[in-house]
């Protein structure tokens, strides 16, 4: 039984240390290019590319009580921002938040996520001047209820 157990520990190793090995440089490793996941389209405007219509959110949702851009949300607005300077057009972003918490806190809620989006896309390169920012906080409801489903969908910022 000792042998057995040698037997399939060497073997083990032997996959471990074969299975490891890489022909790649560390320089190699670091400079590799990094991949953006892009998560499942909820709301989506067509855009063309090559002939085919590509589509790229414009709504993007945040976490409670955040203004803080998801990394989906910044791979669409990459997209956004590199075709807003190819031709160069006004876009409104409109803020939105939950029911929850007082009115006057939801409508700067929704200022903060509206400015985190243009924020973002000056940074990219989109001139501020083509990006108007309004907040409506709670009062434009995406979906009504009382209920995480609800809030999630409502705590938004729109690009118009």
């Amino acid at each position: 039984m000792k042998n057995v157990y040698s037997t399939i520990a060497i073997c083990a190793a032997i996959g471990l240390a074969t299975g490891c090995t890489s022909n790649k440089t560390v320089d190699e490793v670091i400079e590799a290019p990094q991949t953006v996941e892009v998560p499942e389209v909820i709301e989506q405007a067509p855009q063309v590319v090559d002939e085919r219509p590509v589509y790229i959110d414009t709504t993007f949702y945040f976490e409670f009580d955040s203004a803080r851009l998801t990394s989906g949300a910044r791979a669409s607005l990459m997209l956004h921002a590199e075709q807003l300077s190819d031709s160069p057009r006004a876009i409104r972003l409109e803020g939105h938040a939950d029911e929850r918490g007082s009115r006057e806190y939801n409508m700067a809620l929704g200022e903060r996520r509206a400015n985190a989006v243009r924020n973002f896309l000056i940074l990219q390169g989109v001139r501020s001047s083509m990006i108007e920012t309004v907040s409506y906080g709670e009062e434009q409801p995406q979906e009504l209820g009382s209920r995480e489903g609800a809030w999630s969908k409502n705590r938004r910022v729109e690009l118009k």
